[in-house]
């Protein structure tokens, strides 16, 4: 039987472990661990080795004389054609017609997994070739045909590529009705069931309205200064945007719902990254939008098809003095392990990043500084993850960093272009231990990063981060210290739901303690990852339970008699299969 043959059959015959961890981790692992690295992380930069050698291009290099050249490029994770391991796809821009462009015009990349640990490079055969300049991704399948669909946006059009079953792509954003009208300058997306009607809906971020033409040049305003030195222009000073929502209507068509939905009552706001969460727990997702110099968004759903922004309520809005901060990336976790999704977003040089705690209730109190994340505030923030490294059960944190003004370097104005990723490794008690300098040359090693987004590559309860760097190659990080903690990946398959699951929230119940997490497109800065859920188990070596509640409302409960108790492996559940919530309650 084929390897492709055998992964089909195990999710028909029921609720069932992948195993192709199992599989795998009985060969020779792709850069295995080793215990002579110091634990919890080790990271390693793998990305040439892999294959991954995609050339950024944005701008100039060297002088950034206009915004678009320094917000970078997104990741994207999704298996493309359905074989069980995850592929990369990574966002590129371009260069001005009057700068020096390379033979070839740049485009995006989409590499395969081999398997073996590395990749191949199969932008071409995908018919993904086209060229512009490309900002962010996100996953989804958006007609629930079983296959996982891409969108990429632009500064410009957007682009929507559906997913042709063979190892192909097709651009159907204006067919679809999803490409906008040219004049946005789209960033980050999400693909969420909204009013869960187990159809897909489209979220897009704007940033500004950019127009060449109008711009000014470096030092040229009060906004093209910083800290005395002249820069590239903006964001504050350039005319702002609204964002986008489009209702998935059926038939691969999409209607614009953002005024009907109340999306555009918030606006002169810079917006960069999309991440969707239940913060109130009340079954339907919300949408969080990181914002650049201008306060963050929070999009609460009113269970009607509309959304009020509840961000200065719920105190997400700004920092604990009230203060606008420029966000860029965010990512979202249960960082404390109360069972409720937190919130962390990246910030500009010179400030703290974000942490803000959820204390139910639809309200969160910010706790950077408590739990130890208020350092390092020399460095620009963009991609950021929570990943538990070792398997422990508590979500670390890894950023990207990297500045927007290479003048940052020749001017000696307290920063590099250039930065180190951070790594903050969680306590389990509310608090995280910085060790960045002490996680790895993967770590240490600077780059100009922006996009980061995460996967099990291998399938061997490992999560690896792929990092987009701007005018670089990229990176790929693997934590090559050794741990003995168990893990079980979860792959939702949604009925009555969206196949993908996006927005259900899974509960796995094993020893003394519940894992929480959400599934979720988007995110991190302008990047998706990977749709299957990582949950570490620590020292736990069975899973009791799994609890789903489902886009569609179903809450079920997969037992022993499900899926097993065995951990160390990815277990597929499907909507319908699972025992009644309520029925088991009422035992």
């Amino acid at each position: 039987m084929s390897g492709r043959c055998w992964f089909l059959f195990v999710c028909v015959i029921g609720i069932c472990g992948i195993a192709m961890g199992q599989a795998q981790s009985a060969k020779s692992q792709p850069y295995p661990p080793n215990r002579a690295h110091p634990g919890p992380a080790w990271f390693v930069d793998v990305a040439q080795t892999a294959g991954l050698t995609m050339q950024n291009i944005n701008g100039d290099a060297a002088t950034k004389k206009y915004i678009i050249e320094t917000t970078g490029g997104g990741v994207a994770i999704l298996d493309y054609d359905h074989d069980g391991w995850p592929d990369i796809f990574l966002v590129n821009g371009t260069a001005f017609p009057f700068e020096p462009h390379p033979d070839t015009p740049p485009t995006s990349h989409l590499y395969h997994n081999n398997h073996d640990g590395t990749f191949t490079d199969v932008t071409k055969q995908a018919g993904l070739t086209a060229t512009g300049w490309g900002q962010g991704a996100c996953v989804g399948d958006y007609d629930n045909d079983g296959w996982d669909d891409l969108y990429v946006t632009y500064y410009g059009k957007n682009r929507l590529y559906h997913n042709e079953h063979n190892g192909t792509f097709k651009e159907v954003a204006e067919t679809a009705g999803v490409a906008g009208t040219g004049a946005e300058w789209g960033t980050g997306c999400a693909f969420v069931d909204y009013d869960r009607d187990g159809k897909l809906d489209l979220m897009v971020a704007n940033y500004v309205h950019f127009d060449l033409a109008t711009i000014p040049k470096p030092g040229e305003g009060v906004m093209c200064l910083w800290k005395g030195t002249p820069v590239m222009c903006g964001p504050r000073g350039l005319p702002h945007t609204t964002n986008i929502l489009y209702h998935n209507v059926g038939d691969g068509k999409f209607e614009d719902v953002s005024a009907a939905s109340g999306i555009t009552k918030t606006n002169a706001h810079y917006c960069f990254s999309v991440s969707t969460l239940d913060y109130d727990d009340d079954g339907w997702p919300d949408i969080y939008v990181a914002c650049d110099s201008t306060p963050s968004i929070l999009y609460r759903n009113r269970h009607d098809g509309t959304f009020i922004d509840a961000a200065s309520d719920a105190g997400v809005a700004y920092d604990e003095d009230g203060r606008e901060q420029a966000g860029m990336g965010s990512a979202i976790g249960d960082y404390n392990g109360d069972g409720r999704p937190d919130i962390f977003k990246t910030n500009f040089s010179d400030d703290v990043s974000s942490l803000y705690r959820n204390d139910g209730g639809g309200m969160f109190t910010s706790t950077i500084r408590e739990a130890g994340l208020g350092l390092n505030t020399q460095y620009l923030g963009w991609g950021v993850a929570f990943m538990d490294v070792e398997n422990d059960g508590w979500p670390d944190v890894l950023i990207a960093n990297g500045h927007v003004y290479p003048e940052v370097d020749t001017a000696h104005l307290g920063s590099t272009y250039r930065e180190p990723r951070l790594f903050y490794s969680n306590r389990g008690d509310g608090t995280f231990k910085d060790l960045s300098r002490d996680a790895g040359p993967g770590a240490t090693m600077p780059a100009s990063s922006r996009g980061l987004a995460t996967a099990d590559l291998w399938n061997d309860g490992r999560v690896e981060a792929v990092i987009n760097n701007i005018d670089g190659t990229p990176l790929l990080l693997v934590n090559e210290a050794a741990n003995s903690n168990h893990w079980i990946g979860v792959i939702l398959e949604g009925t009555a739901s969206n196949r993908d699951g996006i927005g259900a929230k899974v509960t796995v119940h094993a020893g003394s303690r519940s894992f929480v997490q959400e599934v979720r497109s988007g995110s991190t800065y302008i990047s998706s990852s990977d749709l299957r859920l990582h949950f570490g188990l620590g020292s736990t070596s069975s899973a009791e339970s799994i609890d789903v509640r489902w886009p569609s409302g179903r809450e079920e409960i997969y037992n022993h008699a499900i899926v097993g108790s065995q951990v160390d492996r990815f277990v597929t559940l499907v909507e319908g299969r699972g025992a009644s919530a309520s029925a088991v309650a009422g035992k």
